[in-house]
């Protein structure tokens, strides 16, 4: 069963704020067994090893769950479970924050932005490059000053200083979907290259205002649960063939793709490619162009290499990355949607996941 631990660490005054931690695993809940190898462990283990937690007067619920996931076994049912969790929760906390695994930490941070419309408090996803017993982990400051940031409150208006579903990591505060994995040997793992972070932490925290959206006015909070998972991604390079284009887009039941180009958008202009595009599109397949690139955006037209997506109705997916679109995609396709509607679901920013322009 799951964990749920009420960890008093406030100072004899009230609370400054009450946040709920949920555990899901990770790097940075991990210790070495005999052999070497890292497994999960409890967390009230975790939590010993992190006396530094005291210093915050803030009420700290933990919420861990019955068996910690490696982050590649991530699956959208774990993305709906984390929604459960914060909708029970969200009157109670001022704010949330959630320890996961980094390797898909830039996909589950994308879908929950998805999942969670006009959130008025700030999720924040956190992990590390080595576990927190190690003497020179990551995990102990990623992880304090995540909790931090979602405790910060505007002192002007008491509301939460950044309300958004995001990823702290190694002294930069960046929105979720903007987020991409780019080190797994250094401790900066995370970047956003078409986005500027949301807030440094130096000695200070210091926020960039601009860049923080804000819902005007702002609605109630939804949480949604409609997801659809028969998407795909089909990732360009040279070479590839009419077979492996074909068995990609034609595994029955897919009703999405996502098209890694290259550069700006562009793709094969070969008779067979467009025809297997134009049959799939025919066949009611949402495809979406996103270029490979880590900076940069996709402009079909830009070049002719581009120009008959464009014409065949492939939907381009601007300065996204792939890990915002294959998720958005999920979302937008879980609603009951006309072909035209889902479309413009995918072409709209719904959550500051694209720059549009």
């Amino acid at each position: 069963m799951n964990q749920l631990l009420d960890i008093n660490i406030a100072a004899p005054a009230a609370p400054e704020a009450s946040l709920l931690l949920i555990y899901t695993g990770g790097t940075i809940g991990m210790a070495y067994n005999r052999r070497g190898e890292m497994v999960p462990m409890e967390f009230s283990s975790m939590l010993r090893l992190m006396p530094e937690l005291h210093q915050f007067n803030v009420r700290l619920t933990v919420h861990s769950l019955a068996h910690p996931i490696d982050s590649s076994n991530i699956a959208p049912s774990d993305w709906l479970t984390l929604v459960g969790l914060i909708e029970q929760s969200y009157e109670a906390y001022d704010g949330f924050v959630i320890l996961h695994g980094t390797d898909t930490m830039a996909y589950s941070a994308s879908a929950m932005s998805f999942l969670l419309e006009n959130l008025t408090k700030p999720v924040i996803f956190t992990g590390a490059q080595l576990p927190v017993g190690k003497v020179r982990t990551d995990a102990r400051k990623n992880l304090l000053t995540a909790l931090e940031f979602a405790a910060a409150r505007d002192p002007h208006t008491g509301r939460a200083r950044v309300p958004e579903v995001c990823i702290f990591f190694h002294n930069v505060l960046l929105r979720g979907n903007r987020a991409k994995k780019v080190e797994s040997g250094h401790f900066n793992a995370f970047k956003s290259e078409n986005y500027p972070p949301l807030a440094r932490a130096g000695i200070d925290l210091e926020y960039n205002e601009g860049a923080i959206r804000t819902i005007v006015p702002p609605g109630p909070t939804l949480f949604h649960r409609q997801f659809d998972d028969r998407v795909s991604i089909l990732k360009m390079f040279p070479g590839i063939n009419e077979r492996v284009v074909r068995a990609s887009l034609e595994v029955p039941d897919l009703r999405g793709c996502v098209l890694e180009t290259y550069g700006s958008g562009n793709a094969p202009t070969a008779p067979w490619f467009t025809q297997a595009l134009r049959d799939a599109i025919d066949r009611g397949l949402h495809i979406m162009n996103v270029s490979q690139c880590d900076e940069g955006r996709v402009q079909q037209g830009r070049y002719e290499t581009s120009a008959h997506l464009r014409d065949l109705g492939v939907i381009g997916g601007d300065d996204i990355t792939t890990e915002a679109a294959i998720t958005k995609m999920m979302y937008v396709l879980g609603h009951p949607l006309t072909p035209a509607e889902t479309a413009a679901g995918l072409t709209r920013d719904l959550r500051g996941e694209i720059s549009l322009g």
